[in-house]
């Protein structure tokens, strides 16, 4: 808990140049982020999962909202408890404490949580538990997980990973390519998140947090990255090959080779040469482009849109 005095100096009025409005609170629950979420939990029930039942079922709406409302909590949270970090980190960027207060952040973090999770409990038991599990791990990772080495990495890439699938636990159809998604994004997010503790190593080292690069340093941090890159790119080599040469899915797999595999090559030969914070935000806006790419593949699967 903040002293007194720190809560006093990020509580302040925001000031004449302060963004207001929505835009702020857009910025507080990372909408793009949730934007990308919706259309990721769209495009697999509509591309990946054969189903009867049409698309916009108030079921799958319903399910969408659960999922969004809890990773809109899981930010607010997440930037509630590092409101000092980001002082440092992102001071320009700072929303808690300087335009929403910090009660109200707190609330709102309660709020959207119990939404989410009484809504997916409706729709099932299954569902509901893992909602549960994902704001768990979301406050784990806030208040103690992401200032461990890789702990709070791979929490991240697991609810990634987990995103992916809650249309096939909703569903059981038992298709397999929701799960090589589901792996792919759980391998990318670990790279990102990884990519984006070295980028942030100034405000964790001045709070001492124990993140990978401060504890084992940048050069043997990034050969990590690299150790989950390399999967990576043999999981979307094998994927972008098969749908090439073995399957009727051409369209697929010059999508995956041209905007994924490519790019990714790319990525690691970047992340080699990677020495200051600059290279290693323009790679961490790399990585999200690329995930952008690999969603948007779902649509050249067999009976997409």
């Amino acid at each position: 808990m903040q002293s007194s005095a720190g809560s006093a100096a990020f509580a302040s009025a925001p000031g004449a140049t302060e963004p207001r409005g929505w835009r702020p609170v857009m910025r507080l629950v990372r909408l793009p982020n949730l934007l990308l979420m919706g259309l990721c939990l769209l495009l697999v029930r509509a591309c990946l999962l054969p189903s009867p039942l049409p698309l916009l079922t108030s079921s799958f709406g319903l399910l969408i909202l659960a999922s969004l409302c809890v990773a809109a909590a899981g930010y607010i949270i997440n930037d509630y408890y590092d409101v000092k970090i980001d002082s440092i980190n992102r001071p320009g960027r700072l929303v808690v404490g300087r335009v929403v207060n910090r009660r109200h952040a707190m609330m709102a973090h309660l709020v959207l949580t119990g939404i989410g999770v009484l809504v997916a409990g409706a729709l099932s038991p299954l569902l509901g538990l893992v909602h549960v599990g994902s704001a768990l791990l979301l406050w784990g990772y806030s208040a103690r997980f992401k200032r461990l080495p890789l702990v709070g990495n791979l929490s991240i890439a697991t609810l990634t990973g987990a995103l992916v699938l809650l249309p096939e636990l909703q569903l059981r159809t038992g298709q397999s390519e929701v799960w090589v998604y589901a792996l792919a994004a759980f391998l990318l997010t670990v790279v990102r998140e990884i990519i984006k503790d070295v980028e942030d190593m100034r405000g964790d080292a001045a709070h001492k947090c124990l993140t990978l690069p401060i504890v084992w340093g940048v050069a043997r941090t990034k050969w990590v990255a690299g150790f989950f890159l390399l999967n990576l790119l043999v999981l979307i080599g094998a994927a972008s090959g098969q749908a090439l040469f073995f399957g009727q899915a051409q369209w697929l797999g010059s999508w995956l080779v041209l905007t994924v595999f490519v790019p990714l090559l790319g990525l690691s030969w970047r992340l080699l040469r990677a020495d200051r914070r600059l290279h290693f935000t323009t790679l961490s806006a790399w990585c999200k482009w690329i995930m952008l790419a690999g969603v948007l593949s779902m649509l050249w699967m067999a009976g997409g849109i």
